[in-house]
């Protein structure tokens, strides 16, 4: 049995692409934020199971709570602007049935994540060079970190060949409020973490990151979506280290 976890939070316009994608899935459980549109209905057309929890900052805890609704024995998680293709889903209920993922232990698999951007699929840069851990036994391990969230298992796992369809920032204000966000929790995290940052860093590093994806992996073939992302990206490394040093600073002065 495939349990397939979905977190969702207003997705009311991209929802019903990523449950239809997972629906050979057993079970389905959308661990919704609270939406205020139609997210809940469109999931329990798909006879998704909801559960309301509100995320507050912190996704690696909402993917646990997802993992301990489901009933399955392996979990499969999904984010609303992912959707698994066809040859994915034969890939994962070929391997997850085969008798040879039992008797070699393999208690996870990472997937390749295929980015598309403005219609164009990212071939270079960070994105390009993706693999999250999204299909593991639901007891072999917990997920960790609030933000750029990493679930970590105990034992040996695997990679698939196909990839998970990810379509993200349908537009650049919307690119841009996910980076505001998800740089100030992950400076909340660091700071918590204890983590300082020189000054030289607040500069020096956004330039170099830009500089590895955009030129040193090739980012400049996926055209102007590319310089877009590399660009973005950069941004978002400048936010996190300008805020964890402010975090630092005022904390001082307080």
């Amino acid at each position: 049995m495939i349990s397939a976890v979905v977190l969702s939070h207003n997705d009311e316009q991209v929802l019903a692409k990523t449950l239809k994608s997972v629906s050979w899935c057993d079970e389905i459980i959308v661990v919704d934020d609270y939406s205020t549109d139609k997210t809940p209905l469109v999931a329990k057309k798909f006879n998704a199971t909801v559960r309301k929890r509100h995320v507050d900052g912190d996704f690696a805890a909402q993917r646990n709570f997802g993992m301990s609704q489901a009933r399955g024995p392996l979990i499969l998680f999904v984010d609303s602007d992912e959707i698994v293709s066809k040859d994915l889903a034969q890939e994962i209920q070929r391997i997850t049935y085969h008798v040879s993922r039992i008797t070699s232990g393999i208690v996870g698999y990472f997937l390749k994540r295929q980015d598309y951007m403005y219609g164009r699929p990212l071939t270079h840069g960070e994105t390009g060079s993706v693999r999250l851990l999204r299909l593991a036994e639901k007891n072999a391990g917990y997920w960790n970190r609030p933000v750029h969230e990493v679930w970590e298992v105990k034992g040996p796992t695997a990679e698939l060949s196909h990839p998970l369809l990810h379509y993200p920032h349908p537009n650049v204000a919307q690119f841009l409020k996910k980076i505001n966000e998800y740089s100030t929790l992950n400076a909340q995290y660091l700071y918590s973490q204890q983590v300082h940052v020189p000054v030289w860093h607040i500069a020096a590093y956004p330039v170099a990151k830009f500089f590895r994806n955009y030129l040193l992996q090739l980012g400049f073939l996926d055209g102007t979506p590319g310089a877009i992302v590399a660009i973005m990206m950069s941004f978002h490394s400048f936010l996190t280290r300008a805020k964890l040093y402010m975090l630092w600073h005022d904390n001082r002065l307080a």
